[in-house]
Formats: C-alpha cells, structure tokens, sequence
C-alpha cells in the first residue's frame, strides 16, 4: 500500500509557490508533485483540454497513493475544480481562489488589482468573487500571461522583463491601487520584482498560505503521516524542472518524466 500523501499538481512551476507553504506548514507531510510542463501554458487553452489533463493528472496523484489533492493552478483551478470533486467525491480536492475578499476587505484607496491568467479572469468562480465582493471597491483585472513565460525562465531580473511586468503593473498603479491579489502560483516568484516597481505602499498578496491550512483542514483525521521522500514528476525536461526546484525553493531532489498519454503510465 501507497504511504499517504498530499498530491499536487500544476502546469509547471507555478505549485511549488503553494508547496513551499505546504511543506512550512506541515513538514512531516509527504508530498507528491507534478508539473505538467509538456502542456504549458494552460492559460489559452479550451477549458474541455484542461479537463482532460488535470483528470489524468489526479488519476496519477491518486494512483500513487495522495489522500489529499491539491489543483495549485488557479487557471486549472477555474477550469476543472468541480468537475475533479465530481469524479473524485472521496478525495479532499483543495483548488485556488484569488485572494478577491482580503484585497477589497483590507484597501485603503478603495482600488485592488487582480493578476490573473485569461480562463482565471473569465471562470465563474472569479465571477462570482466579484458579485460578493467587488461591488463596494474598484478591481482592476490584468490579464497577464507573459509574466507565467518570465517565472517559467526565471527571467525576472532581466532588464526585458523588468520593463515587461512594470507594463503590466501599470494601468492599476497609476488607478491607484494599494493591494495587488496574485491570481496565478507561477507569480509569487516574481513577487519581489512586482513589489519593487509598486513601491513599498502596495501590499500583495499571495494565497498560498491560506491553501496549506486548508490542506491541513482536510487531511484525513485518522492518518497519521509516516515518513517517505517527496516526489517529483514533469511531463516536461526533467533537468530543468529539477534546476527550477532548486533556484526557487532549495530543493535537491531527483525528478521523474511522466507522459499524459491516453495509457496514463509513469
């Protein structure tokens, strides 16, 4: 039998932002992840598509023993969430939110942004976010996919993507907004570079601490974690996702290849 895990899966390096947080919070945790980087970006893809890979996905997290399932992807979260509880209903499946409600609770201009991907901004649940809690505040949604390719190539400090993510930041600035919601996992790893151009009087906001203590909400009561190596696969390059493992969150560790094809084998 599988030792217990807390599986979790995103389109790339995006999740380890939510593992970093995962593993603070609960060390003694065994984690499985995987990136799905043969399939990046999934932001412009039909939502039907992201259906079919985080099922395939979750088949894998849930084959391989994770009790827990974390969708660490707020695009693969808007796009297939319910339909994962539906196909999964004796799995806790934990997916994100964007951080709309303490944005628009804690502002002081009365202006919040919102980075997002497309199918995160257009998803009913972001929608929703809005009815309940955007209609005393003004919320300015950035589209931003080219900040996924920067945290992807870890292209950060470049002078191109310096200009590049202050080209984003700038209509919601300039708005005066004073808290920024990070919609996307990929961009917590570009946190620093967007707290520089905002300046010190813009609070942003990542929500993965908040999905680790709903992991540890949910984790079943009756299991006790037992000890076992964390585990890593990519439907991508295995030595660059190991590379981006280390730079962004010290981990040494080995990485596996999957492949999402209609056999479903690691």
């Amino acid at each position: 039998m599988e030792t217990p895990k807390i599986g979790v899966m995103d389109s790339g390096i995006g999740g380890l932002s939510v593992l970093r947080e995962i593993h603070r919070l609960l060390p003694h945790h065994p984690t499985l992840y995987i990136a799905d980087q043969g399939h990046l970006p999934y932001g412009p893809r039909p939502q039907a598509e992201i259906q079919t890979f985080t099922d395939a996905i979750v088949a894998h997290l849930i084959e391989l023993g994770s009790v827990v399932v974390v969708i660490a992807c707020n695009t693969a979260s808007a796009a297939a969430l319910e339909m994962l509880r539906q196909h999964y209903p004796n799995v806790p499946i934990v997916g994100m939110e964007p951080a709309l409600k303490p944005a628009a609770e804690n502002t002081r201009s009365g202006v919040v942004g919102v980075l997002s991907t497309r199918t995160t901004a257009e998803g009913a649940p972001y929608q929703r976010l809005l009815s309940r809690f955007g209609t005393d505040v003004r919320v300015i949604t950035q589209v931003a996919p080219e900040l996924v390719q920067i945290a992807e190539a870890n292209s950060q400090h470049t002078p191109e993507s310096r200009i590049a993510i202050e080209a984003i930041l700038r209509p919601m600035l300039d708005a005066g907004a004073d808290h920024i919601a990070l919609a996307c996992t990929h961009f917590p790893f570009l946190a620093e570079s967007i707290q520089s151009i905002a300046g010190a009087g813009v609070q942003i906001i990542d929500p993965a601490p908040a999905v680790a203590r709903q992991v540890a909400r949910v984790w079943p009561a009756d299991l006790i974690p037992k000890s076992a190596p964390n585990t890593y696969f990519t439907s991508g390059n295995p030595a660059a996702f190991q590379f981006m493992l280390k730079t962004l969150i010290g981990i040494e560790a080995e990485v596996g290849r999957i492949s999402l094809q209609a056999e479903n084998q690691i």
